[in-house]
C-alpha cells in the first residue's frame, strides 16, 4: 500500500471518534466532514491502527493528544514523540494538537490536565517544546485552551494573551474550545469577550464543542452531555469575531448512539453555513 493522500481539514462539522462507533461508521460512512481521534489509543498499532487507516480512507483525521505535558518543567518525552511521529508517518494527519497544560514531573505521568501559571518564564518553556515538537514532527501543532478549576494569583497574563504569543513566537496553530472558555467564564470569571479580542483569528485553526456537567456550582468538562445552549451561543459568537473553521464535536463519556452525535454535527454545520453566509454576503 502507498502513502495515504495529504489532507487538510475542511470548513465543516466533524466529531471525535470513538471505538464504540468504529464499526458502524465504517459500514455507514455517515455525512461527516472529518473525524478526530486520541493520538495515544494508536501508538500500540494493532487492530485499533488498522481500524484508522480504514477510516482515514474515508475522512480526514485529525490527531489530538492527552500526553504530551507542553507546560511541564522536565524535559520532553522523546519516546512519545517518536510513537507520534511513527502515527503520522503512517496516518498523514489533517490536523495535529494538544492540550496546554502539564502532566509530567520527576518521571511520574499524571492522568490529568494540569493548569499552570500564565508567567513569562512559562511562555519561554511552551516555545521552547512547541518549537522541538513542531521540527521533530515536521508539522504545525494546535494548542488547545484549557478548562480549568483554579487560578494562580503570580499569573503575569490572561490565558488568552499567553496563546496569542505562543501562536506568534513558535508558529503554532490554537485550537479554540469553546466549551473549555465557558467553563472558565462560570468557574473562574473568566471574561470571554476579552479572551476572545486577545486570540489572532489567523491563528485558529478548529473548534472544539462539548458539554460539561455540574458539582457543587463548579462545571465539570466531562464530555458527556450534549453541547448545552450557552455554549451554542458563546459558540456563534466566536465565529462573528474568529470566522468559521473546522469545528468537532466531542463526547468521551456516557456515549450515546451515533444518531445522536450527528444531530449535534448537523446544528454544528447550520451555524457555520450561517456564518459563512454572513461573511461572504
Amino acid at each position: 500500500m502507498g502513502s495515504p493522500a495529504k489532507q487538510t481539514l475542511p470548513c465543516t462539522a466533524g466529531i471525535g471518534l470513538r471505538a464504540p462507533h468504529y464499526r458502524e461508521v465504517l459500514q455507514n460512512l455517515p455525512q461527516l466532514g472529518w473525524v478526530e481521534v486520541h493520538s495515544e489509543n494508536f501508538f500500540g498499532g494493532g487492530a485499533p491502527l488498522h481500524t484508522l487507516l480504514k477510516v482515514r480512507e474515508h475522512y480526514p483525521v485529525s490527531l489530538h493528544g492527552v500526553g504530551m505535558g507542553l507546560a511541564s518543567a522536565t524535559a520532553l518525552d522523546e519516546e512519545h514523540l517518536n510513537a507520534l511521529k511513527l502515527l503520522c508517518a503512517r496516518v498523514e494527519p489533517a490536523a495535529l494538537s494538544e492540550h496546554l497544560c502539564w502532566n509530567h514531573t520527576s518521571g511520574m505521568v499524571i492522568p490529568d490536565l494540569l493548569p499552570f501559571p500564565y508567567t513569562t518564564e512559562a511562555l519561554d518553556n511552551v516555545v521552547r517544546r512547541v518549537a522541538h515538537v513542531q521540527e521533530k514532527l515536521g508539522r504545525q501543532l494546535l494548542v488547545e485552551n484549557l478548562s480549568s478549576y483554579l487560578s494562580f494569583q503570580n499569573s503575569e497574563m490572561t490565558e488568552g494573551e499567553f496563546l496569542a504569543e505562543l501562536a506568534r513566537r513558535s508558529g503554532c496553530g490554537i485550537l479554540f474550545d469553546v466549551e473549555n472558555l465557558y467553563v472558565n467564564v462560570r468557574n473562574l470569571g473568566v471574561n470571554a469577550a476579552d479572551f476572545i479580542k486577545a486570540i489572532p483569528a489567523e491563528s485558529v485553526k478548529e473548534y472544539h464543542l462539548a458539554g460539561f456537567s455540574e458539582r457543587d456550582g463548579c462545571l465539570v468538562d466531562t464530555h458527556n452531555q450534549p453541547v448545552y445552549d450557552e455554549v451554542w451561543k458563546l459558540y456563534e459568537t466566536v465565529l462573528h469575531h474568529l470566522g468559521p473553521r473546522p469545528t468537532l464535536i466531542e463526547w468521551d463519556s456516557d456515549i450515546p448512539q451515533l444518531p445522536v452525535l450527528l444531530a449535534e454535527v448537523e446544528k454544528a454545520q447550520h451555524y457555520l453555513e450561517v456564518c459563512d453566509v454572513c461573511i461572504t454576503g
